[in-house]
């Protein structure tokens, strides 16, 4: 048999009976560390280890390793904690050569004193839309279009509106209730 034969044929090395890399259930979670069980029942506690913070739930299935007393968590298998990314001072997040996606299976917020968009294009697809703002203030360089089933608007205190030519076309009817009217 040859040297490169007998190297493949070795055998793995027995883990040591208090060495552990599998599964751990969440039963309590402290600050730091969080109570797993192991070995179809066997409690101990591990500290986290992982690369990016995150705060286990109970019930979750996190990666543990350990040996003799000391374990770590090395992994989330299944979880549904919180991952927190937090950074001093500006931070950019760029996707270069393609696009940049951010999604959620309940949604997306964006919090901060405020937003800025810079984009070529802007294309919104929703089922319904809410503002609530204090002021709204649009400028259109060029055609402001708008084509809807209804619109109905209501202004609680004055209306005005300026232009250079105005037209209102109506196919049936068209009414103008007021206590006063003013033509001319």
């Amino acid at each position: 048999m040859t040297s490169a034969a007998s190297k493949k044929l070795r055998p793995l090395p027995v883990p040591a009976p208090d060495d552990y890399l599998g599964p751990g259930h969440v039963v309590a979670v402290m600050p730091h560390e969080v109570e797993v069980e192991i070995r179809g029942g066997e409690r101990a506690r591990a500290q986290m280890a992982l690369s990016i913070p995150y705060e286990p739930s109970v019930g979750d299935v996190l990666l543990v390793i350990g040996k003799d007393d000391e374990h770590y968590v090395i992994g989330v298998l299944r979880g549904s904690g919180k991952t927190s990314l937090s950074f001093q001072g500006a931070v950019d997040l760029r996707a270069t050569g393609g696009p940049l996606t951010l999604s959620s299976d309940t949604g997306v917020a964006i919090h901060g004193p405020e937003l800025e968009i810079q984009t070529g294009k802007l294309q919104v697809f929703a089922g319904a839309v809410v503002e609530k703002l204090g002021s709204l203030y649009q400028r259109v360089r060029d055609t402001l279009n708008v084509h809807a089933g209804k619109t109905h608007t209501v202004v609680d205190d004055a209306s005005f509106m300026t232009a250079k030519n105005a037209s209102i076309v109506t196919v049936e009817t068209m009414s103008i209730n007021g206590n006063e009217i003013h033509l001319g």
